[in-house]
C-alpha cells in the first residue's frame, strides 16, 4: 500500500510511523485508519522491525477526527449510507459498518508483536490521544497537549478507551478528564500517569529512540513479542490462574527453544547472545492463546 497520510521509515530496526497531515494537525480520517492498520500488519511481518515509534509531522501529534464534514462528521448513515436494520426497524448492531474506526486501529495496535512507543510532539485530542492508549509507553514533548474531548462534542469515548484509560490512570482520573472534555498540558498528563516522561521538544525523538534501543539490544524478539501480549492480556484476566496457564506454556515451550539455550550459554560464557528465532515463523504453537476464548 502506498501511504498518503503517514510516513513509514525503518532505521536501526526501529520503525517510525509519522502521522503526516501537518496542514490539518494530522487530523484522523478513514484513509489514515486504513494506513495505520496496514502499517502495523507490515511491521509484524517484518523481522527487521524490532520496535515502533509513532509521532506526528509538524506541530501536532493528531488533532482528533477530521471535522471537515461538519455536522455529519460522526453520522455514519449520512457519510457511508444506511446500516442494516432488523425487521423491527432497529439498528442491527452486528453490521460491520457500525464498528468504530478508531477502535479498529487500537485493537490492531493491541495485537502488535513489537513494542510501541508514542512520541507525542504536540496537540493530541480525541482519537489523537485514544489511539495512544494501546501503545506501551507514551513520552511527551513539553509542547504536547491532551484532551478526551468527547463530552464537548456530544459523543462518547471511542477506540476502546473505556477499557484502556481506567487501567492506566485509574477510574477517578479517567472520569475527570472525560467528564470535562478539557484540554490539559503535558505536565498534567505526567502527574496523571498518562505519559511516563516529559522532555524538551528537541529531545523527544532521541529519547524515544534511545528507549526503543533498550528493547532491541540483548533481547530475544520472540520473548519480547510474548511478553507484550502476556502483559496486556493479563490486565483483563479475572484470576491469576489465567496468567499461570500462559506462563506455564511459555516456560515449557521457550525452555526447549534454541533461543533459551543460546541465552543461558551466552550468559555463562560472558558474551552477547545471538538469538535466531523469528517472530514471523517461530512463535510457539499455543500462540495466539486467546483464540481459544474467541478473542480474534
Amino acid at each position: 500500500m502506498a501511504y498518503e497520510t503517514i510516513l513509514y521509515s525503518v532505521e536501526e530496526q526501529i520503525l517510525t510511523i509519522t502521522l503526516n497531515r501537518p496542514e490539518k494537525l494530522n487530523a484522523y480520517n478513514a484513509t489514515m485508519q486504513a494506513e495505520l492498520i496496514d502499517a502495523f500488519d507490515k511491521a509484524d511481518a517484518d523481522d527487521n522491525v524490532r520496535a515502533i515509534i509513532v509521532t506526528g509531522a509538524g506541530r501536532g501529534f493528531c488533532a482528533g477526527a477530521d471535522l471537515s464534514s461538519g455536522a455529519d462528521t460522526f453520522d455514519r448513515d449520512a457519510r457511508r449510507g444506511p446500516v442494516k436494520r432488523l425487521a423491527s426497524g432497529d439498528v442491527d448492531y452486528s453490521d460491520p459498518m457500525v464498528r468504530d474506526g478508531g477502535g479498529q486501529v487500537t485493537l490492531r495496535i493491541f495485537k502488535c508483536l513489537k513494542p510501541v512507543i508514542a512520541a507525542v510532539n504536540g496537540p493530541a485530542v480525541g482519537i489523537g490521544v485514544t489511539m495512544q492508549l494501546a501503545m506501551d509507553i507514551r513520552i511527551a514533548s513539553e509542547a504536547a497537549r491532551f484532551g478526551f474531548v468527547f463530552s464537548q462534542r456530544g459523543i462518547v469515548p471511542e477506540a476502546a478507551s473505556s477499557w484502556f484509560l481506567p487501567r492506566m490512570v485509574g477510574i477517578s482520573q479517567a472520569l475527570e478528564w472525560c467528564y470535562s472534555g478539557r484540554v490539559f498540558p503535558a505536565q498534567e498528563a505526567l502527574a496523571g500517569r498518562l505519559v511516563s516522561k516529559v522532555v524538551a521538544p528537541d529531545d523527544l525523538l532521541p529519547t524515544a529512540r534511545a528507549l526503543a534501543k533498550t528493547f532491541i539490544d540483548k533481547t530475544a524478539p520472540v520473548s519480547v513479542a510474548l511478553i507484550r501480549q502476556m502483559m496486556w492480556r493479563m490486565m483483563g484476566a479475572d484470576d491469576p490462574m489465567e496468567a499461570h496457564k500462559i506462563d506455564s506454556r511459555g516456560i515449557y515451550t521457550r525452555g526447549r527453544s534454541e533461543d533459551v539455550k543460546e541465552g543461558v550459554v551466552a550468559f555463562l560464557e560472558k558474551r552477547p547472545a545471538e538469538f535466531k528465532n523469528k517472530v514471523s515463523k517461530d512463535m510457539p504453537s499455543y500462540f495466539p492463546w486467546w483464540d481459544e476464548r474467541g478473542y480474534k
